[in-house]
């Protein structure tokens, strides 16, 4: 179906090629999963199969890559609209239209399908990805998880014999990450659809992958059993760091496989494993929010929410798609709509309300990163932002310093826009970051971020929180949240509905249990980090 002769890709002012001599035969039916440290090329591979490179990228294409027979080449990404279906890392940079359902009608629109068949393609498409209540709200007033599905979807209406996704479950919670992939799978199966996706958080894909393909960074491309390649390959879900420690053969890609396992494991482990981090939390308060409120239009993101911001302290805020996470940090930030309720910031020996003072000092009380973090970038150079941030009240150096830490190797010279979606990420965190506001809160900071890069993230944040400041960060990522927070406050129709330590809300809910409590339970283990530390030299 997907066939990649000898492709090499190599960008305008690059000093090396990003793909390099890739020989690939993916058949049909198959789905693809492309794994790779950030910055390693996969966007581009990805890239290559409906012509977007080089057609709109720019750059040179040696080699033939060919989608059922036809050359992409000669073929524009218009001539292909029909067979390849593409969901990119932004979804809202795709979106033509102003709702769901015009959305996923405009595909069809373009192809000249009947409107009788587009109808009975729109219906199935919102019933698939749980979509149907939401076919008449205006695109820009979903969540970024609910715009992911919309824009998945929107693909799969065509009847592409192709989907190409770019980190499709990134926003999404658990579950929904399960309900999308579970979709996928069925059109895989049931339909001979060849899907080639793109994913960092490999704990949720990796149990449905046929085949792997493994980009180490040299612009090479190796392609394998899934077991074999993540055996020895430096991207690694928690399932399979955890069966290389203890010497499991062969590596299971499942929780379901790695329980038959874990039994021998369990029994060697203490009862009372050590902390899966080193907590730096005070009593002393930082921020205090009493009954906020937040409405958009008629529908009320938040009700009332009281919350406790403590020094040291790092605050996972979980639940799922819709349930007003973002509304409420942007209230708590002062930036966003505030319909009731107060907020109060320690500034010096008082308090002060976010809100009613100006952006700038808003921004050394509470600082706040976005979901679209490119929100924040509008300079014309990676150096000229950095620098930017420093004139902002930082140390010199700052900016660039905490971007080596989360992503080194950024060039300075490099257009803002041209990095890949973690790059950006890691850009805007440094550039937040090196103000150091008393408050910082992440809003899905570890959207295109490798394991490698949300360690890092980690280790940055709980150095903020060893210097006192309180952090808190929306995600649905529950192995970031069990690797880097104290505390877990879950949200659920814009109530706070769970509110205690990470270890006690993690894994009182099978959501979000990481893959190690699974795995373990019902020891109550978190982390593979807490493995190699129970059991210290002795090792397994």
């Amino acid at each position: 179906m997907i066939r990649f002769d000898h492709v090499s890709v190599t960008y305008d002012g690059a000093t090396a090629p990003v793909l390099r001599d890739v020989d690939l035969r993916l058949d049909e039916g198959e789905l693809c999963l492309v794994v790779g440290h950030t910055g390693t090329g996969k966007s581009t591979l990805l890239g290559a199969i409906n012509g977007l490179v080089p057609h709109f990228t720019g750059g040179t294409l040696s080699g033939r890559v060919t989608v059922a027979g036809r050359d992409t080449a000669k073929h524009p990404p218009r001539e292909l609209a029909d067979l390849v279906g593409v969901v990119g890392q932004d979804p809202v940079a795709g979106f033509v239209t102003d709702t769901v359902e015009e959305e996923l009608a405009y595909g069809m629109e373009q192809l000249a399908l009947d409107p009788k068949v587009m109808r009975t393609r729109v219906e199935e498409a919102l019933d698939l990805l749980g979509l149907a209540e939401l076919r008449h709200r205006g695109l820009h007033q979903l969540s970024g998880g609910q715009q992911q599905r919309v824009a998945i979807a929107a693909a799969l209406t065509a009847h592409p014999r192709v989907l190409v996704l770019d980190e499709p479950t990134s926003a999404l919670d658990p579950t929904g990450a399960e309900d999308v992939l579970a979709a996928i799978t069925r059109l895989v199966h049931d339909l001979g659809i060849t899907v080639v996706l793109a994913e960092h958080r490999l704990e949720r894909v990796i149990p449905y992958a046929d085949r792997l393909l493994h980009l180490p960074g040299d612009g090479t491309v190796t392609c394998g059993d899934p077991a074999a390649q993540l055996a020895a390959s430096t991207v690694a879900p928690p399932v399979v760091e955890l069966a290389r420690h203890a010497g499991w053969t062969p590596v299971p890609l499942s929780v379901r496989d790695a329980r038959r396992h874990a039994s021998a494991l369990r029994d060697r482990l203490p009862a009372d494993p050590p902390p899966p981090r080193t907590s730096h939390a005070t009593t002393e308060n930082e921020l205090a929010a009493r009954g906020v409120i937040v409405r958009h239009g008629p529908v009320v993101a938040v009700r009332g929410v009281d919350l406790a911001l403590c020094r040291g302290e790092v605050t996972a805020l979980m639940g799922r798609n819709g349930s007003g996470k973002s509304s409420l940090l942007w209230a708590l930030q002062g930036a966003g709509r505030r319909d009731g309720g107060s907020v109060a910031v320690r500034d010096g020996s008082g308090r002060t309300d976010p809100k009613q003072v100006s952006a700038a000092r808003s921004r050394t009380l509470v600082g706040l990163v976005p979901q679209a973090a490119t929100d924040l970038l509008y300079l014309e150079t990676v150096g000229a932002e950095l620098d930017q941030a420093d004139r902002d009240g930082a140390t010199p150096g700052t900016a660039r310093t905490l971007l080596d830490t989360i992503a080194p190797g950024i060039d300075r010279a490099a257009h803002p826009r041209d990095l890949s979606a973690g790059q950006q990420l890691a850009l805007v965190l440094a550039v937040q970051l090196a103000v150091t506001p008393g408050v910082l809160l992440l809003d899905e900071p570890t959207r295109g971020l490798d394991y490698r890069a949300k360690r890092a993230l980690a280790t940055t944040v709980d150095e903020l929180a060893a210097r006192g400041h309180a952090v808190v960060v929306a995600t649905h990522d529950v192995e970031f949240a069990a690797l880097a927070t104290d505390r877990v406050v879950v949200m659920a129709d814009g109530e706070i509905v769970a509110d205690g330590p990470a270890t006690a809300v993690l894994t009182a809910s099978p959501s979000f249990a990481p893959q190690v409590a699974k795995i373990l339970a019902p020891a109550p283990y978190l982390t593979v980090g807490q493995v190699r530390a129970a059991l210290g030299e002795e090792g397994v």
